[in-house]
């Protein structure tokens, strides 16, 4: 878990920078791990301090300098009353956002994070907890297991929780709870703790021959890891903005399959930006109605879950960070960070760090274990070099401005 004083701490090494233009950038087409001419490490794009190595972005991803400078201008629009003077928005955020995971812009909504999108998915699905049952595993998101936890406690919740083997989670597991009873598969596509990644069309095929449904926690993958929800099949996915999308807290986006709107999943909660339509009845000139107000409610995505006002400021964020990382493209992002993986997986463990993470994982997360973690702290501190330490695990997380050399300080920080 991490305190306020981690999370202030942790926020305090990325306030500072200047606004530089965003580069001309390619996006190649390919596919493959082999090296692309893709412009990496994009340094120059981050105003990460100096003589600071930062590679804890699966906690929280450092804005680019431009989407920096972007929220610095609504601040100075906010703090001078000239919020209406704002500039129109540069992109359709959602549009942008779901040609990242291949979806529909109608299928996705705003959500302030990850966890309310899944809360809303499973109110949405009115779970019968005395017949029907929901299938997870313990290397799913620790805020997700806790709500449905908190189901079992209070509402007997059948809930099958599957425990890794190897540190991974084996198919064939999930398969032996699995059945006919089962509503829901929950599961994060890249685990939060050691990167472990569900092979997702798998996890699907399987819920859905059983007649249940698939959320998956992307937090750790949108952004850095190639989805596609149509060639996968998953019917819901969530995540926040503020770790590998480099937005900010408080925005985050939610899926919904478009044919599951209103047949399967249902309002839990309504609010007016829910309305597509909405008219006053009682203000000098109004129609008559009997009602004091007579509203239509938009069927897509953001009409079933959206209920007020977003978080703007992130927002302006994303405008600029949703089509910096669609230009770098996340093929090219993945294959980037493979050789630095690779490193860490060959070196850790002769410096004593069993590793936690499968050797054929390519998500940007990998962890191994920790004998004396106060004394991994106090060195990593010293050298200048961030990293998720807890008393049992050390996560290492690299992104698109990290480079060897960083790798190489970690390592010589720990030996």
């Amino acid at each position: 878990m991490i305190s306020r004083r981690e999370v202030l701490a942790g926020l305090g090494t990325l306030a500072a920078g200047i606004a530089n233009p965003l580069p001309s950038i390619e996006n190649s087409q390919e596919s493959s791990f082999a090296r692309t001419s893709s412009p990496l490490p994009a340094k120059k794009d981050f105003a990460i301090p100096a003589g600071l190595t930062y590679l804890d972005s699966a906690y929280t991803h450092p804005m680019p300098v431009a989407a920096a400078a972007a929220l610095r201008d609504w601040a100075e629009l906010r703090s001078h009353l000239q919020v209406a003077s704002q500039p129109k928005q540069l992109i359709n955020i959602k549009a942008e956002f779901a040609a990242l995971i291949n979806a529909n812009e109608s299928e996705i909504s705003y959500v302030p994070n990850t966890s309310t999108g899944e809360n809303l998915i499973v109110n949405g699905l009115d779970v019968d907890f005395k017949s029907e049952n929901v299938v997870t595993d313990a290397l799913h998101f620790e805020g997700a297991l806790l709500h449905l936890q908190a189901l079992q406690q209070r509402f007997g919740l059948d809930l099958r929780v599957v425990m890794p083997r190897d540190w991974r989670i084996d198919l064939k597991d999930l398969e032996r709870v699995v059945d006919k009873k089962t509503k829901l598969i929950e599961i994060s596509l890249v685990a939060m703790h050691n990167g472990f990644q569900h092979d997702l069309k798998a996890v699907c095929d399987l819920a859905h021959a059983h007649g249940a449904f698939v959320y998956a926690d992307i937090a750790q993958a949108a952004g850095n890891t190639p989805i596609d929800v149509r060639a996968s099949g998953v019917d819901f996915c969530a995540c926040s903005s503020f770790k590998w999308l480099m937005g900010d807290f408080g925005l985050g986006f939610l899926f919904v399959k478009e044919g599951l709107l209103d047949r399967v999943i249902q309002r839990s909660q309504y609010g007016y930006y829910q309305a597509r339509t909405m008219e006053s009845h009682f203000l000098p000139g109004d129609p008559p109605s009997p009602a004091a107000y007579t509203f239509a409610l938009a069927s897509n995505a953001s009409g079933h879950f959206e209920v007020g006002t977003p978080a703007i400021g992130v927002e302006r964020v994303l405008e600029q960070s949703l089509p910096y990382i669609r230009k770098l493209g996340v093929e090219n992002i993945l294959a980037y960070r493979q050789p630095m993986l690779k490193r860490l997986h060959q070196e850790m463990p002769r410096l004593g760090f069993d590793p936690l993470t499968p050797p054929e994982s390519t998500s940007p997360l990998v962890s191994f274990a920790v004998k004396d973690h106060k004394a991994v702290q106090q060195r990593l501190q010293k050298a200048s070099v961030t990293a998720r330490v807890s008393e049992r695990y050390i996560r290492i997380s690299s992104s698109v401005f990290n480079d060897m050399k960083d790798i190489d300080k970690l390592l010589e920080a720990l030996a």
